[in-house]
């Protein structure tokens, strides 16, 4: 599978240089901006092969976000989390395993038409909610349509199972497919209104757990193998440029223009994914 990767020229390797930055940044600062390295890696590399070569770079990121965070995980959350996010994780590994390139290249891009659509969405909600409305426009007052308030633990995040499952599994199966997870878990955690710290410590232990869990079966399907690692090898400088440059800008960083830009630009490279 891997032999495709031989007659990489420069600018392949500058490209793919570039999207590894980008995930060292992920891990430290803007989590959307992943989704830009997952769609460079397919686009440039075969898609199966892709998975397989940016998973340990991946790694290499989360053991940076882990030392940086660790302090902030909420091991509850993880735990409950665990059960949904196996599901998906098996779903994903029995899909990979199933189809060919051209069904991988093309999943790869719906997944990630799906969670841009899911994080607009997300958007217009807490633009609404910052409003002080909801999504139809009525007056948010923390209440449920039948007046009666959300159902909360004492740390003032929401305990309904079916919002567990749901993105958990949907984490699950797109870390497995396509290493595109993270919008999911981003998606649950604001809406179990984590503070930012929280969120980069649960999300650097969460992914790293899972990324780790990933290894045997990505080895097993063929996705990791010799070559690849030797690629990963070479752009792991890449991504600890990108996780040093998150953290120094992660509090100075213009968070709106930056949001559309990465927004826009997984727009173009899922579009590209699908043809």
């Amino acid at each position: 599978m891997f032999a495709d990767l031989a007659p990489l020229g420069w600018g392949a390797l500058t490209l793919l240089a570039l999207a590894a930055l980008l995930s060292g940044f992920a891990k430290t600062a803007v989590g959307g901006v992943g989704l830009i390295s997952v769609a460079t890696f397919a686009a440039v590399l075969p898609s199966r092969a892709s998975t397989g070569a940016l998973l340990p770079l991946l790694i290499v990121g989360d053991v940076i976000a882990v030392r940086a965070y660790r302090a902030h995980a909420d091991w509850g959350t993880l735990a409950r989390l665990v059960p949904a996010v196996a599901l998906g994780v098996l779903v994903g590994v029995g899909f990979v395993s199933w189809v060919d390139d051209t069904v991988m290249r093309r999943a790869i891009g719906g997944v990630l038409l799906v969670l841009l659509a899911l994080q607009l969405g997300a958007r217009r909600r807490a633009s609404r909610e910052a409003d002080g409305r909801d999504a139809d426009g009525r007056e948010v007052d923390g209440r449920d349509a039948d007046g009666t308030l959300d159902q909360v633990g004492d740390t003032g995040r929401p305990t309904r199972w079916w919002t567990r499952w749901g993105f958990g599994s949907m984490a699950g199966f797109t870390t497995m497919v396509a290493n595109a997870g993270g919008p999911a878990m981003s998606l649950y955690l604001l809406s179990a209104r984590f503070s930012v710290m929280g969120f980069l410590g649960t999300t650097s232990w969460f992914f790293f757990v899972i990324n780790v869990i990933k290894v045997p079966f990505s080895i097993g399907l063929g996705l990791i193998t010799r070559t690849s690692l030797l690629l990963d090898l070479a752009l792991v400088p890449a991504v600890l440029l990108g996780t040093w440059v998150g953290r120094r800008v992660i509090g100075r960083i213009e968070q709106e223009l930056f949001e559309r830009l990465v927004l826009a630009t997984t727009l173009l490279s899922g579009l590209n994914l699908l043809r």
